[in-house]
Formats: structure tokens, C-alpha cells, sequence
């Protein structure tokens, strides 16, 4: 078995950014990958603008200015934002509004609240200013030609803002991986139909549709396909070849009924089985080939335990699609945090643990640590990584993935 780490050390090394682009509205781009950098065309602010309402002044206008001796200046105009802005005539003030551009002459804003606007159409100012007070300079945020988005970035709300702040209305982004997916068992049976003795719902169709949906990828999804060895290898042949990955649930172990393994070893090659991880420790890599193209498809088999395909699937399918989409950055930060449990024998293998945050800060763990109980991924808020044979002391600090970072 493979350590967690190499098993996707190889994988993240046979992954590809898929080739293909297209230029798609920034409304539109939510999830997508960047394929080329996003150049800002101007500063941002484009203009010395104000971050209050108040008066925009001469700083040396205000001088000697006390409670004592207030000094009072005639407003010569008034700028609302998304207005223009007259020079500033010496020894007047300019009423200004959150987001205008200051006038030329102007070295500072005073807010309103430190100001007195008496009733023959002055204001007067109790204290003198220092000059660049409130006053948000032009390239304060962004400098033209500077880049603000590298390729390869994964285009969350916030970017898409960014984007926007610098007048992008359309972007260029690597196209969306395909991949066909089919799930394994002649005890399947979809939510509404009938149970008959022997049979179970297949949620892990629900569970693995909503992640690639998460991921943005172009999703074909070929069903529940027969427990036999001629089934499995056709359709192994239909899904390679319009697909970038195929991807299975179950039947990837070594039993009598587990066809997923040898039919992509006749239809392609296996290059890595089995990891040294609890849960899922039977999961499979290789490629399935096109026809006659020469050409390959990339195979990923999940183990059918519907906590081993969701743990498998966040730890080793999320980020080798990232990489297929061309995402640079594919690793999910990992919190140091204590555990309010003990756990008193590890496993030889690499576990992956459901646990979630208590109210004084602390990790709790789920009760039953199964590969088959799915309420552990709805209850818990993340996965601690535990290493090999080491068992957990109370007041331990461990390494805790969030599912904020994972999905």
C-alpha cells in the first residue's frame, strides 16, 4: 500500500492542465479557472477620491484652527460621487460625499463631524487637519498594467469583483473538464424505487454528482452499471472517449464481484492501487485508452463505502481535477488544533478522522469512525489527519482539514 502522500504526489505529477479555452462574461465565471492573467488597464482608484463625507480642504487654509478661534470657509461647490470636480478655489471648502473625486487643490477632507455649517452658507472647522486625511489616494488599491489575477487562479465572488473593479466585462478560462462517472452493485437502487431484501440507495450518486457540480466540471453521468466483467469494460470504452476522467464508485476491491479493476486492466492500465488510508483504502488510479486515437482517458476508481468515496474523493479527486483545470495552488490548509478526546490505539494506516470544532475551540470526534456511517460527513465540520499507529491524548494538538478548504 501507498503512503497518502505519494499516492498523490503521482497523481497530482500525471495530471495535465486539459487543453482548450474559452472566453465566457465574468457573471458568468464563478468557479472557473483563469487561463490567462488578468492585467489591470487602470489605477484603482482611478482618481484621488474621498472616504467620508465631510469638506474637502487646503490643509494651510485651516491653519492656527481651534475650538477657541474657529475658522470658517465659504463652500464654493458640491461633489456627490460619480460627479466632476471643479479646481478648488484658495481659501474655500468643497462639500464632498463618500467615493467622490476630490478636487484639484484640495490636500485633505475633514469629516462632517468635525465641522460646523453655520447659517450664512460657511462651514467652520475647530481644528486644523493634517494634509492627506481621509483622502483615498489614485492606485491606492490597484496600479495600471499591474497583473491581479495570475492564470491559474479559481475564480471565487471575490475575484470576480476584482475583475469587475478594473472593467473586465469578459474573461478567458480553461474549459471544463469532463468526466463521465458510473457506480458499480446489483444492490443499487435510486431514492423512489422500491427496497427489495438485499438492496440499498445509491447515495453515493448523490454525493459524487454535488462534488463534481462544486468543482464546475461537465459532468456525464452513465449510471448504475451491472456487476459483470463485459458491462463494466464497455462501458468503460463509451465513457473514455469524449472524457478527460472517468470516475467509478465500487468494485475496485479484490472480491469475485469486484470488476472495475480487471476490466481497466483490459481496457487501459492500473497504475497505482490501494492506499495505506482509513478510510478507503481501495482506491485506484490509471487510464483507459480512446479507440483507436492513441490517446487516453484518466481512469480514478473510489472504493463503495459512502465515507471512503466522499474521504477518497475530497483527498484525491478534488485536487487532480484542480490540476486538470489548471488551478496552481491545490493544496488545502491545515489548522493545528486541540483535540478534546482521547483515542487510545492508532491505526497502521494513514487515518482520516470526522471531527468537529466544540464551543471552547477544540476538536470532538464522532462516535463511530465507520467507512459505512455517511452521518459522520453531515455532523462533523472536517477531517483530522492522523498518522500511522499514533493514538491521540487529550489536549493534543492534530492536523484538522476543514470541508470549508475540501469542498
Amino acid at each position: 500500500m501507498l503512503a497518502t502522500a505519494e499516492a498523490l504526489g503521482r497523481l497530482l505529477d500525471a495530471a495535465r492542465q486539459v487543453d482548450g479555452r474559452e472566453r465566457v462574461d465574468t457573471l458568468d465565471a464563478l468557479n472557473r479557472v483563469l487561463a490567462a492573467d488578468v492585467t489591470s488597464p487602470l489605477d484603482v482608484p482611478p482618481m484621488h477620491t474621498s472616504s467620508m463625507d465631510g469638506y474637502a480642504v487646503r490643509a494651510a487654509d485651516l491653519a492656527g484652527a481651534s475650538e477657541g478661534a474657529p475658522v470658517a470657509l465659504p463652500v464654493s461647490q458640491r461633489i456627490p460621487a460619480g460627479h466632476a470636480a471643479a479646481a478648488l478655489a484658495e481659501g474655500t471648502a468643497a462639500r464632498i460625499f463618500t467615493g467622490a473625486t476630490v478636487p484639484p487643490g484640495a490636500d485633505t477632507v475633514v469629516m462632517q463631524e468635525m465641522a460646523h455649517a453655520t447659517d450664512d452658507g460657511r462651514v467652520a472647522f475647530a481644528q486644523t487637519p493634517a494634509a492627506g486625511e481621509w483622502i483615498t489616494r489614485q492606485g491606492a488599491d490597484i496600479r495600471r498594467d499591474s497583473v491581479i489575477l495570475p492564470a491559474g487562479t479559481r475564480l471565487t465572488p471575490q475575484a470576480l469583483g476584482l475583475a469587475a473593479s478594473v472593467g473586465c466585462a469578459q474573461l478567458d478560462v480553461v474549459r471544463r473538464v469532463r468526466v463521465a462517472i458510473f457506480f458499480t452493485g446489483d444492490e443499487l437502487r435510486m431514492p423512489g424505487e422500491p427496497l427489495e431484501p438485499g438492496a440499498i440507495y445509491n447515495s453515493n450518486r448523490f454525493t459524487l454528482r454535488s462534488l463534481l457540480a462544486k468543482l464546475g466540471c461537465e459532468v456525464t453521468d452513465l449510471g448504475i452499471v451491472p456487476d459483470r466483467l463485459d458491462a463494466t469494460r464497455e462501458t468503460l470504452r463509451r465513457a473514455a472517449t469524449d472524457h478527460d476522467l472517468i470516475l467509478t464508485c465500487g468494485g475496485v476491491s479484490v472480491g469475485e464481484e469486484d470488476h472495475v479493476k480487471p476490466a481497466v486492466e483490459a481496457e487501459g492500465r492500473i497504475s497505482m492501487w490501494q492506499i495505506a488510508m482509513k478510510p478507503g483504502k481501495p482506491l485506484a488510479f490509471g487510464a483507459v485508452r480512446r479507440g483507436d486515437e492513441g490517446s487516453e482517458a484518466f481512469f480514478i476508481g473510489l472504493p463503495g463505502n459512502p465515507v471512503s468515496s466522499f474521504c477518497t474523493f475530497l483527498l484525491f479527486v478534488r485536487p487532480f481535477l484542480l490540476r486538470l483545470a489548471g488551478v496552481t495552488n491545490v493544496t488545502p490548509r491545515v489548522h493545528s488544533m486541540r483535540a478534546d478526546f482521547s483515542q487510545k490505539k492508532g491505526d497502521r494506516r494513514n487515518e482520516f478522522l470526522r471531527a468537529r470544532v466544540n464551543e471552547s475551540g477544540g476538536l470532538d470526534l464522532f462516535g463511530n469512525q465507520s467507512s459505512a456511517v455517511l452521518t459522520s460527513t453531515v455532523w462533523g465540520d472536517g477531517l483530522i489527519d492522523n498518522p500511522p499507529n499514533h493514538a491521540i491524548s487529550a489536549g493534543e494538538i492534530v492536523r484538522f482539514i476543514p470541508f470549508s478548504e475540501l469542498i
